[in-house]
């Protein structure tokens, strides 16, 4: 049986590998979205998390013919009604960095003491077919934001993001070798929520 080519529908170099690790199926054969002329990324303007993963799918979809799946993720801190939320890669602003965005978080949260610096990550899959159909599933890990950065692995809000669920030892993302944070992550949660539905989704194209 020949495999079925799903497009991985980001030009996020860390996200991408996240997916690559985590989405190894039997029959599925993952490319990268910039191997492909004229990709690019679309403009993330969904009010939902759902909505910017679909946004993205489509578009990769569109592009290359191929199914395909995107993700987006969203940080919800309880001290800040929820933000930064969906705007988690913009919170410092357009063309922001991962150490602006954290740098924003931490000012905003200055003062704040531990016990209400509670915060969940939350990332939603969405794989898109060339003929319409579609595979969701969603993921959340629940954590608290520290007060300074610690750890050298991952990438974004990791440093910042200790980890308040059994088994973590209360260590941020980012002390996590990728081996621990790719079984429990809130990206790991949402690629096994969707694995069934992809599947599915796959099936007709599967030579």
């Amino acid at each position: 049986m020949t495999a079925v080519r799903l497009v991985v529908a980001s030009m996020n170099p860390h996200k991408r590998d996240e997916l690559a690790a985590l989405l190894r199926l039997d029959g599925v054969e993952l490319v990268g979205l910039a191997g492909f002329a004229g990709a690019t990324a679309p403009v993330e303007d969904g009010a939902t998390l759902i909505e910017n993963a679909r946004i993205k799918a489509r578009a990769a979809v569109r592009l290359t013919g191929l199914p395909a799946i995107a993700d987006d993720t969203g940080l919800e801190v309880d001290a800040l009604d929820g933000r930064p939320g969906v705007h988690a890669a913009r919170y410092a602003g357009p063309g922001a960095t991962y150490a602006d965005n954290v740098a924003k978080l931490l000012a905003e949260l200055r003062g704040i003491p531990p016990e209400r610096r509670t915060a969940r990550f939350r990332t939603v899959c969405v794989a898109c077919g060339p003929d319409g159909g579609e595979a969701v599933g969603e993921g959340v890990l629940e954590g608290r934001i520290t007060d300074v950065p610690r750890g050298g692995f991952g990438f974004g809000y990791d440093p910042v993001f200790e980890v308040q669920e059994p088994g973590a030892g209360a260590r941020t993302l980012a002390e996590l070798p990728a081996d621990e944070k790719n079984a429990s992550s809130h990206r790991a949660r949402a690629v096994r929520d969707v694995t069934a539905p992809l599947l599915a989704l796959l099936a007709p194209h599967r030579g």
